[in-house]
């Protein structure tokens, strides 16, 4: 079903599965966005084959981090990580300005029953990151926001984040299981001029929302049952999809900053060095005539063999 921009919702299904929809509730200067991922959280969670209580802490982020992308123009991606020393050793997601997700997890076994951001440990996290391309062939841009991660779940960490890096009140709300991964997110429009109360109102509604609402409800019936009253009117959605950004070229880069001997030590038996995608399990491999031919031009790899 195709939307049009500055629709107002009347609480049909407004999104399939693998969409971003962005709304605003115009009594109450505050702006929004949802996210749902089926088929993308499907193959992310298959590629990493993840206990249930860490795929259900990726999904998270995996929601998290399109959300992020919801209310900011990217020309590059943007990354979420959360890195610790406990047994979640790290969590990391990062979605493209065209709707592309990828996704990966770290931990150590065994794991505590219950599982949660403190299970990164006590020096863990977090830190999103943008980087942009800009036109003309310019050098990519990187912004890095960087804070301690003390929260009971992602969501509070996601928004102390915002609280302490953005000064922007935002609320979150994560959901995951096995069959999708759904976000919602709603932040306080700066000067806003609409009702003083509009924000206290929104968020006292937010509050309502179960896990169940967020996995069992479709976008539109959970907007116009929250906020009807308040004006929501979507302003656009767009697709999301998995997709992995690695290449033979990219891990040829990685052989050459290897060295020259580290790279042909790689090769194992039968002859090839075997490199294998974390994010996708694509595997690529390279010979020893392949090695010599990325080395055989001392300013970079060449062209050789990376077709």
């Amino acid at each position: 079903m195709k939307i049009s921009p500055s629709l107002t919702t009347t609480g049909a299904d407004i999104a399939p599965d693998d969409s971003l929809t962005r709304f605003v509730l115009d009594h109450s200067g505050v702006r929004g966005v949802i996210v749902r991922l089926g088929n993308t959280w499907q193959t992310i969670r298959g590629n990493g084959s993840y206990p249930s209580a860490i795929a259900e802490l990726l999904g998270q982020v995996c929601a998290a981090t399109a959300l992020f992308t919801g209310h900011t123009k990217i020309d590059g991606m943007l990354s979420v990580q959360l890195r610790g020393d406990g047994p979640i050793r790290m969590l990391f997601s990062e979605c493209t300005g065209a709707g592309q997700l990828r996704a990966i997890a770290r931990f150590d076994e065994p794991l505590p029953p219950n599982i949660g951001p403190r299970d990164l440990g006590s020096s863990a996290l977090l830190a999103i990151t943008i980087e942009s391309t800009p036109p003309g062939g310019h050098e990519p841009t990187r912004y890095q926001g960087l804070v301690g991660l003390d929260a009971d779940t992602l969501a509070q960490a996601f928004e102390g984040y915002f609280d302490r890096s953005e000064q922007l009140p935002t609320r979150i709300a994560l959901a995951a299981d096995s069959r999708q991964s759904v976000g919602l997110m709603i932040q306080q429009l700066p000067s806003s001029k609409s009702d003083p109360d509009g924000w206290n109102r929104a968020s006292l509604l937010f509050d309502t929302v179960t896990r169940d609402d967020l996995l069992d409800t479709q976008d539109g019936a959970l907007l116009h049952r929250l906020y009807h009253e308040d004006g929501v009117r979507i302003l656009g959605q767009r697709s999301l999809a998995f997709a992995c950004s690695c290449s033979r070229h990219r891990v040829a880069a990685v052989l050459t900053q290897l060295g020259h001997e580290e790279a042909l030590a790689a090769v194992v038996e039968g002859g090839q060095a075997r490199v294998t995608c974390e994010f996708c399990h694509q595997v690529y491999c390279f010979d020893r005539i392949d090695i010599e031919a990325l080395f055989s031009n001392s300013a970079g790899p060449s062209s050789a063999g990376l077709q």
